[in-house]
């Protein structure tokens, strides 16, 4: 307690808010957005992986790094960090500086007085991963980097049965002095840096703010960032607003060698960021809603449901109706992967003997994969011949696999071969012990879901399996996974890092029940994952995730149907959009013209 008195009494001194002030005065700058599911708590460790959740809290939590908005190939740069981390040769130790004089947000935890950002923010910040109270899901993110001492601290929280200790020292999370951040690793991770760039997950949040709000924290999250949450009606409406205290930001990037980019570049340039004052979220789970409202000038920036693909951008160009009336088209392939994962740990779909892995492989040689990158996208995707999306290390667009084939002859003959026949003549498929094989596949209810369960309804009738639809809401599909009590289940996963190793993680068996929501497990593919974790990137690293994607595609415990391509509609207001393959927090680069205003 005396430690956290010093650090606020230290910051009472510290200049106040920014004294610069807009050059507007013809009413806040509001952009109007759509999120196509229901956000979690706006907490890092209990976000869930949302993407959804990210994009509104990676504008409200700062990680040290982050990446240069207009750069491609994608590119690190610091943020809170006063410069990019010093690395061990043997990429087991990272240190940061923190710039003096960040403030966090006002808030009444801080008991009326500004509150610098500090190393120690970080080390309570990621400690809280490790913390059972939070559950999070994200947990995975920090053990496969292994921080020294943080998964001891944890068993002993847990095997004691007693709160978390934040006050224990470990070697992995040290910070020396008010500003220098050490971290310490017990593996090389030559990717580590990826993870300090992800501001929904490594964002710094406040001791003094956790222990105020308890658990409801995720109701108030208070950060370093460009914005703050001004109202929040739960899974209706996120409103953030520029926050007063943000030091605030002049754009020094590189652009790509691209004519938008360059563009968009000469634009940004000098002017001070945030440009917009106030994000206005709505939540809008159908697609015809959302398509509605940006038809009705009511949403400035649509990501373009992938059933009304071939509405808007007919033959990959902007439909005619849309072109008349100013509407932009931006069309981004996305580091990304659409998938249905198996729960190894079910009874009928589950296991790694011969028989249940020919049972997956069935269902995934079954499944109508240009039917479903027709009616679900639209047009709109890529199949895919492994989890590794593009645009990451290891996706070879030269490589080919089961993952991408639809043959249903094939599939019922693996069924035939292993026992799978229909004994009492209905007309479907009965166990080898006879039993009643009936798959029971989760789902959402929109638009998007419901086209999906019709090409798996088709695909896995033509082979003789029935499947039965559990439709639920977003947070309770995602309760459900967790707890392991879905059969089959599928969405999207979007990377955050430029490292596709994230997406072997799926399959790795300590993730289970987390990042592996398969719970597959197989030592032979653990091994595989442990070596090319620890490698830099290069020939030997990718020979192994070759093996490993090639273990994926046998034992099938996911079946990846595309990767997309995001149609992104702009209204003729907006100004400054270029879709990042991993930024989540681009708002403060964005802008709306004043006729709009």
């Amino acid at each position: 307690m005396l430690r956290r008195r010093d650090l606020l009494a230290g910051a009472a001194g510290l200049p106040a808010a920014p004294a610069w002030a807009p050059a507007w005065a013809a009413g806040p700058r509001t952009l109007r957005l759509a999120l196509a599911a229901t956000e979690t708590p706006f907490d890092p460790p209990q976000t869930d992986s949302s993407l959804y959740t990210a994009q509104v809290i990676g504008s409200i939590f700062e990680s040290p790094l982050g990446y240069d908005y207009l750069a491609r190939p994608a590119r690190l740069r610091p943020v809170t960090a006063a410069a990019m981390p010093e690395v061990s040769a043997d990429f087991r130790q990272f240190t940061l500086r923190i710039r003096p004089g960040i403030l966090f947000d006002d808030d009444p935890a801080f008991g009326g007085r500004p509150r610098e950002l500090t190393a120690a923010d970080y080390v309570y910040s990621f400690k809280r991963f490790y913390d059972p109270r939070w559950k999070s899901a994200d947990l995975p993110l920090f053990e496969n980097a292994q921080l020294l001492g943080l998964p001891a601290l944890r068993e002993r929280c847990l095997a004691e049965r007693r709160p978390f200790d934040y006050d224990t020292e470990v070697d992995g999370l040290h910070a020396p002095d008010r500003y220098t951040l050490r971290i310490r690793l017990a593996e090389p991770d030559p990717r580590f840096a990826y993870l300090l760039a992800q501001p929904a997950v490594t964002g710094a949040v406040a001791r003094e703010v956790v222990e105020r709000y308890g658990d409801d924290i995720g109701a108030h999250p208070v950060g370093t960032g460009a914005y703050r949450l001004a109202t929040w009606r739960r899974g209706s409406r996120v409103v953030l607003e520029r926050a007063p205290r943000f030091r605030g930001e002049v754009y020094a990037g590189v652009p790509a060698d691209t004519p938008l980019a360059r563009q968009i570049a000469d634009e940004l340039r000098g002017q001070r960021l945030p440009l917009i004052d106030r994000i206005e979220f709505n939540i809008i789970e159908e697609q015809q809603p959302r398509w509605l409202a940006f038809v009705n000038r009511e949403l400035d920036l649509l990501e373009v449901p992938g059933s009304f693909g071939k509405l808007a951008v007919p033959n990959g160009q902007l439909a005619p109706y849309l072109r008349k009336q100013g509407v932009r088209l931006q069309l981004s392939p996305m580091p990304d992967m659409s998938m249905s994962y198996f729960n190894c740990t079910d009874p009928l779909v589950g296991g790694n003997t011969p028989d249940k892995v020919a049972l997956r492989r069935a269902i995934a040689l079954a499944h109508d994969g240009a039917a479903w990158i027709r009616l679900v996208r639209g047009g709109l995707a890529v199949p895919a011949q492994s989890p590794v999306p593009p645009f990451t290390h290891g996706h070879d667009p030269a490589y080919r696999s089961e993952m991408s084939e639809h043959d249903p002859a094939r599939a019922r003959a693996l069924l035939d071969l292993y026992g799978y026949h229909d004994r009492d003549g209905d007309g479907w498929r009965e166990t080898p012990a006879g039993q009643p094989l009936v798959l029971r596949i989760a789902s959402l209810s929109d638009t998007a879901a419901r086209d999906g369960n019709e090409v798996w309804q088709r695909s896995l009738a033509a082979v003789g399996l029935r499947a039965r639809f559990e439709p639920a809401g977003w947070s309770e599909l995602l309760r459900r996974s967790r707890a392991g009590a879905l059969m089959i289940w599928g969405y999207a996963l979007t990377a955050a890092t430029p490292d596709g190793g994230s997406y072997l993680g799926l399959a790795y068996g300590p993730n289970a029940g987390d990042a592996n929501d398969a719970r597959f497990a197989l030592p032979a593919f653990d091994r595989l994952y442990e070596r090319q974790r620890r490698l830099p990137d290069g020939p030997e690293r990718d020979a192994l995730m070759r093996e490993a994607k090639n273990l994926m595609v046998a034992y099938m415990p996911y079946k990846v149907h595309g990767h997309r391509i995001q149609a992104d509609l702009m209204q003729p207001a907006l100004r400054h959009h270029w879709r990042h393959p991993f930024m989540r927090d681009i708002w403060r680069y964005l802008d709306i013209q004043a006729t709009r205003r």
